[in-house]
């Protein structure tokens, strides 16, 4: 993010969080590029001629965003993290009514990698990791959380510290054993 300092986005998310609907209008424009940024990596892990597009994924985030004005936004980081998994919920509800839509729809497998996840059943693939996270959340909601804020989020792993307040070689521990779990959760899944 070039422009604006972190701090004062922050003051700006606290401000609104307060009650300040003014702040919010002044936050946007600050955060717009970054919040891009974040729809186009969600995107290009999307199958080939995806209907919604980087634009309208923001915009729809834009507009749950506008209702999470009671959220104690704490920073930055955690204003991108609550993003994250924004639209990481409209994609999974996007392909979920996708995969409804098809005779019988199916689960996939995928390789649980930081790489892109492109492939002809893009939909099933991150229905796949979501329903093997959703599973995680239950065993263990940091790992969970690493997952969701480092994947999913593009949180860097001193980030993803901040936000949990955790420290970076808890990060590292979590994520590796996370990706494991979550792969071999999804090859169960697959097989079932």
């Amino acid at each position: 993010m070039a422009g604006p300092s972190r701090g004062e986005v922050t003051q700006l998310l606290r401000a609104w969080s307060g009650g300040d609907e003014s702040a919010f209008e002044k936050l946007v424009p600050l955060v717009y590029e970054e919040l891009h940024r974040l729809a186009h990596l969600y995107m290009v892990r999307e199958r080939p001629g995806h209907t919604l597009q980087t634009s309208a994924l923001v915009n729809e985030a834009y507009l749950r965003l506008v209702d999470a004005s009671q959220v104690a936004w704490e920073s930055r980081t955690h204003f991108f993290a609550v993003s994250a998994n924004i639209m990481r919920r409209i994609l999974v509800q996007f392909a979920r009514s996708h995969r409804s839509g098809k005779r019988g729809g199916g689960a996939g497998v995928a390789d649980f990698d930081i790489a892109l996840l492109p492939s002809p059943e893009g939909d099933e693939d991150l229905i796949a990791l979501d329903d093997a996270l959703d599973a995680l959340a239950g065993n263990d909601p940091r790992e969970a959380k690493v997952v969701e804020l480092r994947f999913f989020g593009g949180l860097s792993v001193e980030e993803t510290a901040e936000v949990l307040k955790v420290g970076e070689k808890t990060v590292r521990r979590d994520w590796n054993h996370a990706k494991a779990w979550l792969l071999d959760e999804m090859r169960r899944g697959a097989q079932a």
